[in-house]
């Protein structure tokens, strides 16, 4: 995967492009938005896009826009952080299990595939059930759901990497397993793990706003994108943009995150294929 070809990706260059004018919005929300989230105003209810309000104001006048950009800032929190912790669970386990096989293979990965065989929406309303409610306990509950897809990814990765000559050379040369795992096998297998977590993070931002919108996730008053669709339902007719905003805020986020991960795809499969 050279970086010139990156560059080349039109996909790529988009899906990047967009999330990073996102994560800029997101970090330069205090500065960006221009009331309170939280403030209600009862002289703006259900008031329309204007100059003032660019997104309107919802049916307690609080200020559509700052609440879009403030929840976005807590929904891209959530999906980084639990693909974050995905990651740092479901690469070394599936290292491990990939350059190990055998029985250690089966010990890691039998657990590994009983847990992705629940269903995801349905394990993390479980375990927000136990833990409790709130953004840190739904970001424990995505990475839950995902760090057995990343470590069924590494695992496979690892294996195919294990078989090449160059490892079989580096264990000639008496190079220790430990040393062959981290340095040759895991930056070999480590590309099509990247692809599947920049499509997770799409994935982990949809499941964060279902959470909300059933009340299992940020828990109100501080703004959610899926709380913010479930506070607007009521008021559908009379004020669709408290709805429209933040739903495009999800959508093109998710568009952003499946363009850069396709990106990363297809240069990971040339790069595969030239080797």
């Amino acid at each position: 995967m050279t970086t010139s070809g990156l560059t080349r990706d039109r996909r790529l260059i988009v899906g990047v492009t967009i999330l990073g004018v996102l994560v800029l919005a997101a970090v330069l929300a205090p500065l960006i938005a221009p009331h309170d989230p939280e403030s209600i105003d009862s002289a703006r209810l259900l008031r329309g896009p204007s100059l003032s309000h660019l997104f309107g104001a919802d049916a307690l006048g609080r200020d559509v826009f700052s609440r879009v950009l403030f929840a976005f800032r807590i929904s891209l929190v959530v999906s980084a952080g639990s693909v974050g912790l995905a990651l740092l669970i479901g690469v070394p386990l599936g290292l491990l299990a990939g350059y190990s096989g055998g029985w250690v293979d089966l010990v890691l990965m039998r657990p590994v595939d009983m847990i992705l065989v629940l269903p995801a929406l349905l394990l993390a309303i479980s375990l927000i059930s136990v833990l409790g409610t709130g953004s840190s306990i739904t970001l424990i509950a995505i990475a839950v759901i995902f760090f057995p897809i990343l470590a069924r990814v590494m695992r496979s990765s690892a294996q195919v990497v294990t078989t090449l000559p160059f490892v079989d050379s580096s264990r000639a040369r008496g190079m220790g397993g430990f040393g062959i795992a981290t340095r040759h096998v895991l930056p070999n297998a480590l590309g099509p793990v990247v692809v599947q977590a920049a499509i997770l993070m799409g994935f982990s931002m949809q499941i964060e706003a279902a959470l909300s919108y059933l009340g299992l996730g940020t828990q109100p008053p501080t703004p959610s994108l899926g709380l913010m669709l479930f506070e607007g339902r009521d008021t559908l007719v009379q004020a669709p943009w408290a709805e429209i905003f933040p739903g495009l805020a999800i959508a093109i986020t998710v568009l952003a995150f499946n363009l850069v991960g396709d990106g990363l795809r297809r240069h990971v499969n040339q790069h595969s294929s030239a080797a």
